[in-house]
């Protein structure tokens, strides 16, 4: 075979392939409803595009938000008025919230499954910007660097607080949704 049949074979082939895959995704063969297991392929390329962003991306820089009490503190109030209902209280899994139990892909459960050792830097990109796929939704029009900062600073350290950041963070509701502080 020349090297231009070789080519046009090669050309050929991946005409074939994209067909044959929009016919497949136009055929409603993906799921699209929420409570449905995502295929390996979904899978892995969400994934696999998550942590290239996210090492391409996220800062690398230390949290500017001081490690005291009253940030870890203030880091607890904006985690429960912004993040508790998907995320949890310090219940964990038992006490998932409807909202976080109908999500697909499940949002972890803070105080059962922490994010304490992933980088501050890697918490605040995901919550300014959210995770695509997800029920994780962007913050970025609704808290200002510093608070997101400072929920990240909460975060990395949610598993070793100071007794009155442990008191509050106890009292967290996540559901049924409170209104007001």
């Amino acid at each position: 075979m020349a090297p231009r049949g070789i080519v046009t074979g090669f050309v050929l082939a991946i005409v074939v392939a994209a067909i044959v895959g929009y016919l497949f995704v136009q055929s409603g063969a993906i799921p699209a409803n929420a409570d449905a297991k995502p295929g390996f392929l979904e899978t892995w390329a969400a994934r696999t595009s998550l942590h290239a962003t996210l090492a391409r991306d996220a800062p690398k820089s230390a949290n500017p938000i001081p490690d005291t009490e009253q940030n870890l503190l203030t880091g607890v109030r904006l985690f429960a008025r912004n993040c508790a209902v998907c995320h949890g209280s310090a219940k964990g899994d038992a006490a998932a919230s409807p909202i976080a139990k109908g999500l697909y892909q499940k949002p972890p459960q803070f105080a059962t499954e922490g994010v304490e050792d992933d980088p501050e830097g890697v918490s605040f990109w995901k919550i300014k910007h959210g995770i695509r796929l997800t029920g994780m939704p962007s913050f970025a029009g609704a808290l200002s660097d510093n608070e997101i900062w400072t929920i990240a600073l909460f975060l990395k350290h949610m598993d070793h607080l100071p007794p009155a950041v442990q008191s509050a963070w106890q009292k967290v509701q996540n559901w049924p949704i409170a209104s007001g502080d």
